[in-house]
């Protein structure tokens, strides 16, 4: 399992279309994929999920991720949310 610590460096934060594009982002690995933000939980795969979060720039969030890519994942995952792709 792979835990990090991100800032949302998005300037829109997680509105409805940079919600969709993470949990794109997510869908493409094998490995489970959670978001953690002031005591919410939420899958990160899931867009309704996503979007529970209210995420704005600045904020910080945990990632979670567990499987065989889990490591890509939350790397890849910290770069969407960092504005770095």
């Amino acid at each position: 399992m792979v835990k990090k610590l991100i800032t949302v460096e998005l300037s829109s934060g997680l509105e409805a279309r940079p919600a969709a594009m993470l949990v794109q982002v997510a869908s493409q690995y094998e490995s489970k994929i959670y978001l953690e933000a002031e005591a919410k939980r939420v899958n990160a795969k899931s867009i309704m999920g996503m979007m529970t979060l209210c995420l704005t720039a600045g904020k910080a969030i945990m990632v979670e991720a567990e499987g065989a890519d889990e490591e890509l994942a939350v790397s890849e995952i910290e770069k969407y949310l960092k504005n770095q792709e």
